[in-house]
């Protein structure tokens, strides 16, 4: 529900100045345009910026507890304080505001820092602890609310968005090579890499604990599916499908609170429409806002499908036609609300479709992403085995990709998604001269993406799932995709099916329930007959692809040139600028097409990247 910053002088030289802290905090007046608040000692700065949401008179922040020796600030929601807020008052807390955030410092109070296990939410925040001169950040569970920190000099500077800190006059961004290199390599930029040398990403799970100068990261949750050998499903088909029910709507329900209207995204597919499905059945009677985009192109338009799910809930629909010029207009505005390069240009539809929210004036948007990767709802489930026999390998290339798969994913037989090895010379050849002589240094196939401890031993389905959710789904699909590009229009978009309980539950569902045969979301399915069209529930799934780089070179404008240039390219010094001019040929050649979203759109990386190059003001190489 808003954007929160601040300044930390752990050596406590220098007293905070307020204007830069005002400058930092209005970066991210998109994210609270509604109210903001700052906190300034010596050593401490908090800033913050309101999306009003929840106690709209009284619920500016920080927060405080009774003394005052707590500060807190928060991005998000706390969905279940209700129940906690009634726990703490018989314990004698005092409350002087109805908003969710202020039942972060009273739960401090009580547990100390294992009290963010008892949060069910989408969140990041700050706390201040007077009494110990500790500053406490955590982000939720899957990574909802981004949450962005550096330490410079003695100073712990952190923010909703790295927007924020760059205007630290401290902060001199530098590209980090190794983030631009999981670009190439994975669905998105992975936590704690992001595209800005010594500036992190908080890991969804994470909290942070800075104290006397020192930074301590720790882990206080992850999707740990257990071992197959340790599994025991002793429940029927029934029970599991009634429990998962249950928690569905519970969800829904949290997801619904707000002292502003509440509407939700119709995409056509399965995974939004079981969110609409919900919502009317826990309150038939309640007419909402529903929002879909449509397009002129026959093959990917799914216009039949929102209007049928919407006049089947009754909503008021509201339905924008995207043209595929519009990602020329939209696109800079995309890459500055990212903050990173991107693989694909979808991103400027769910730019388009905030801003259709906006014009209605509805603040919060429920959304269907998470079913996919919890629930096996990918292609590369039903596929794995077949994608990693692919008889068009040798024995050699064989060989080479299965030592990647060891190192990356700790099992030589599991694949994931791409070739990373074959992907190392594609990568080196667009590589200028000098990155390539430096390679080995930024790799991110070196990097300890995921803890492979938890994929160890684990059935198939549930390997995938986690890094689903660790390289695709938080950094990506939540982040570029979905929180800044809801909150570049002031929307705050909620997640039903990444409830912290039905996240939990879901580990425990057996695999076959999951994906049955070749029916992916099986269990899904088999909840959905009850509140959806069986022309939804049996439609083929629908793999959404934009137009890619092709498509904009091909429309000759002026900016897309210069940034795909051959002077340009050489003067920034990161690619090869002999390679972009063949893949450019290459790629307006007659016939050519990618197959996407199986293949890097190349030219899609180099242009965002020049894009993201010159609006952040980085150097060149």
């Amino acid at each position: 529900m808003c954007g929160i910053t601040g300044i930390y002088d752990t050596a406590n030289n220098q007293m905070i100045d307020r204007t830069i802290l005002s400058k930092m905090s209005n970066t991210l007046s998109h994210r609270g345009p509604d109210d903001a608040g700052f906190y300034i000692t010596k050593s401490l700065g908090l800033g913050f910026m309101r999306l009003s949401i929840i106690d709209l008179t009284t619920g500016n922040q920080p927060m405080f507890n009774e003394d005052k020796s707590l500060i807190s600030i928060c991005n998000g929601e706390i969905f279940n304080y209700q129940e906690i807020k009634k726990d703490l008052k018989s314990s004698g807390h005092i409350f002087y505001t109805d908003c969710d955030a202020e039942v972060l410092v009273h739960l401090y109070e009580e547990n100390g820092i294992d009290f963010i296990s008892k949060l069910n939410g989408q969140f990041a925040f700050a706390i201040f602890d007077k009494s110990q001169n500790k500053l406490i950040l955590a982000r939720d569970h899957v990574g909802i609310a981004p949450l962005f920190y550096t330490m410079h000099k003695g100073l712990f500077i952190f923010g909703s968005e790295i927007k924020a800190i760059l205007k630290h006059p401290a902060i001199n961004p530098e590209v980090d090579l190794t983030g631009l290199d999981q670009i190439f390599s994975f669905p998105g930029l992975v936590s704690p890499n992001t595209m800005f040398k010594n500036i992190y990403s908080l890991k969804p799970g994470h909290c942070i604990i800075v104290k006397n100068g020192t930074l301590i990261v720790k882990e206080y949750w992850d999707l740990n599916y257990p071992e197959e050998s340790h599994i025991e499903y002793n429940q029927s088909e029934s029970d599991y499908i009634d429990k998962l029910e249950e928690l569905l709507l519970q969800s829904v329900k949290y997801r619904l609170i707000a002292d502003v209207p509440v509407g939700f995204y119709l995409s056509g597919g399965l995974d939004s429409s079981m969110i609409a499905g919900l919502i009317h059945r826990i309150y038939p009677n309640e007419k909402r806002h529903s929002f879909s985009i449509g397009f002129n192109e026959a093959g990917i338009d799914e216009t039949r499908h929102q209007r049928l799910m919407a006049s089947h809930v009754n909503t008021i629909h509201h339905q924008i036609l995207f043209e595929w010029s519009d990602i020329c207009e939209r696109f800079k505005n995309m890459i500055y609300h990212v903050e990173c390069p991107v693989k694909e240009s979808y991103n400027t539809c769910s730019l388009a479709l905030s801003e259709s929210v906006k014009k209605k004036n509805i603040k919060v948007i429920l959304t269907g992403e998470g079913a996919d990767e919890l629930f096996a709802g990918y292609v590369g489930y039903r596929f794995d085995e077949a994608m990693r026999t692919g008889n068009d390998w040798d024995d050699i290339s064989r060989a080479y990709e299965e030592e990647e798969n060891q190192k990356l994913w700790g099992d030589r037989n599991f694949f994931y998604e791409i070739r990373q090895y074959e992907l190392k010379d594609i990568k080196q050849s667009i590589y200028s001269k000098h990155l390539r002589s430096l390679f080995q240094d930024f790799d991110s196939a070196n990097e300890n993406l995921v803890d492979k401890s938890k994929l160890n031993h684990r059935h198939s389905i549930h390997k995938r799932s986690y890094l689903d959710f660790k390289l695709r789904l938080a950094d990506h699909l939540l982040a570029d995709h979905g929180d800044r590009l809801a909150y570049a229009n002031s929307i705050e978009a909620r997640y039903p099916f990444l409830d912290i309980n039905l996240l939990e539950f879901a580990k425990e569902i057996p695999p076959n329930l999951k994906l049955n045969g070749l029916t992916e979301k099986y269990i899904l399915k088999k909840i959905a007959g009850k509140y959806l069209p069986e022309q939804i529930i049996n439609r083929e799934k629908f793999g959404f692809v934009a137009p890619g780089s092709t498509y904009l070179i091909g429309r000759s404008i002026d900016w897309i040139n210069d940034t795909l240039s051959y002077d340009t390219i050489k003067r920034q010094g990161y690619f090869d600028p002999d390679t972009v001019e063949r893949l450019k040929k290459i790629y307006m050649s007659d016939n050519f097409s990618l197959q996407l979203p199986f293949e890097n759109d190349l030219l899609m990386i180099v242009l965002s990247f020049g894009v993201f190059l010159e609006l952040f003001d980085m150097p060149d190489c």
